[in-house]
């Protein structure tokens, strides 16, 4: 196994945590942002983050073949360190509890976590290199559940980022969430899905951008992504993002690849950690 490290870092007032291999001192460096899903927070997806760390160092042929690995923890919006309203996490009727707010929520979360992404994509590295002792070379995103759905979102609007995992997400909104209030007994209409917000989510979500291109217009061209999912996910169905996905051209420099798991719901299990790390090896780290 390898020896971890983590950094704890604030960042405009953003805890930050940062995972390492201690013995992986390459001066050149890949980062990898890994969110959380709804109702949890970044403690939670430590062991994702030591586990993807142990698979990667496995694979190496000595410590510093390839760019180093960093791994980015932080609490998406109304979460963790950052909650204000506990009920906000709720869904239309979940738990005993009734938020007619889910879909304004949820939405309002994962676009906010994906623009702090490209935040810290522009100040992390005054932070954790301040006289430039290493350089970052690659930024990628991960993340499960309401981490997916940002992710989606990064992969469409951050020029940065070349390679994404999405677990359990979605790339669908509207899809999804119809769906879902259908499940719940109410309209998929105002006041719980404002028309201020369907105009915002056919404006920003990736299945409203001009995702079949082969030009420049379609922001997915040359970018490699991995959708993980659960065949028995009842919660977040990959059907909602089938359609996409099979249709997303991501061009002949690109690569796509979706894994759908028989038998498992919405959970990211050991087994999505490992082909998150083989994803990560062959497409990000490996040398030669």
């Amino acid at each position: 196994m390898a020896s971890h490290s983590k950094k704890q870092l604030v960042v405009a007032g953003l805890n930050v945590e940062v995972y390492s291999n201690e013995k992986d001192t390459a001066s050149e460096v890949a980062v990898l942002f890994l969110l959380h899903g709804r109702g949890s927070s970044a403690q939670s997806v430590q062991w994702v983050a030591e586990s993807v760390l142990d698979q990667i160092a496995e694979k190496r042929s000595t410590p510093q073949s390839g760019p180093a690995l960093l791994v980015v923890a932080f609490d998406q919006r109304n979460h963790g360190s950052r909650l204000v309203n506990s009920l906000a996490n709720v869904g239309w009727s979940e738990g005993g509890k009734q938020n007619p707010e889910h879909a304004i929520d949820m939405y309002s979360t994962f676009v906010g976590t994906s623009r702090d992404v490209s935040f810290l994509i522009d100040f992390l590295p005054a932070y954790l290199f301040p006289s430039k002792e290493r350089t970052v070379s690659q930024w990628l995103v991960s993340g499960i559940s309401l981490g997916g759905h940002a992710t989606w979102i990064s992969l469409r609007f951050e020029p940065r980022i070349r390679i994404g995992i999405s677990i359990i997400g979605c790339a669908d909104f509207i899809t999804l969430m119809s769906a879902r209030a259908k499940q719940s007994g109410i309209p998929f209409a105002p006041p719980y899905v404002p028309d201020s917000l369907v105009e915002i989510v056919k404006v920003t979500d990736p299945v409203h951008a001009n995702y079949e291109a082969s030009d420049e217009s379609n922001p997915f061209i040359g970018k490699k992504i991995l959708a993980l999912a659960g065949a028995d996910d009842q919660l977040v169905p990959f059907a909602a993002t089938q359609s996409f996905f099979d249709h997303l051209n991501v061009g002949n420099t690109g690569y796509k690849r979706a894994v759908v798991a028989p038998g498992v719901g919405h959970a990211c299990t050991p087994d999505m950690v490992k082909e998150m790390a083989e994803f990560l090896w062959h497409e990000a780290l490996k040398v030669g």
